[in-house]
């Protein structure tokens, strides 16, 4: 893969972008996956993943790039994103206790709440060893689309995205290696991470 596609890929699949992607499936592509809230007002849905997983943690990301805090924006070095995942992982909660609140459909809130805890524990590995977020965006992308088509909740158009996600994840993880971001292994352990969250936790809601 040549490094402008590359970045390309990166850029518009980075990590904060991710979830308003998956919402988006979600409340229009995937209808009938929840009843509420009605679809002329799920923008709200839209706008709230929005601002607090990509609005805020950038600005936050660049207020610390601003003070010095940070070498770069691209969060290239392990010792420069403790700080960004940590006010990533504070907006994503802020987010996850919003869409738990009526009248937002249940998988909404759940959805959440698993890509906090998925920040979370990239932000805990990362104390140590570079993790892909990039993987980790994409592994529970595939996670979701995988949970949706088994439970047979979104019907054929459900595969169709599993299909596409699983596609997409092949080529982000590529995209990562070819830009030398990541070695193989963190760039796996991402994607293993990622959908490990999703299953984890449909998992522990079920025991309940």
């Amino acid at each position: 893969m040549n490094k402008s596609l590359a970045t390309a890929l990166s850029l518009a699949f980075h990590p904060l972008l991710v979830p308003s992607y998956l919402f988006y499936v979600v409340c229009y592509q995937l209808p009938g996956v929840i009843a509420q809230p009605a679809v002329a007002d799920r923008w709200i849905v839209l706008a709230v993943v929005f601002g607090f997983t990509f609005l805020l943690p950038a600005l936050g990301t660049g207020a610390l790039y601003w003070f010095g805090r940070l070498d770069s924006l691209l969060l290239r070095e392990r010792a420069q994103r403790p700080l960004p995942l940590l006010l990533a992982a504070i907006s994503f909660a802020g987010a996850a206790f919003l869409l738990h609140q009526p009248p937002f459909a249940p998988l909404l809130g759940r959805m959440m709440l698993g890509m906090t805890l998925a920040v979370l524990l990239t932000l805990i590995i990362s104390l140590r060893w570079k993790i892909s977020a990039h993987g980790v965006g994409v592994g529970g992308s595939f996670g979701l689309f995988l949970l949706l088509h088994l439970t047979n909740a979104a019907g054929w158009a459900g595969f169709w995205w599993l299909l596409a996600a699983a596609l997409l994840a092949l080529a982000v993880l590529s995209a990562r290696l070819a830009l030398d971001a990541h070695t193989p292994a963190q760039a796996w352990a991402g994607l293993g991470l990622g959908i490990s969250v999703v299953i984890g936790l449909v998992l522990g809601v079920a025991s309940f």
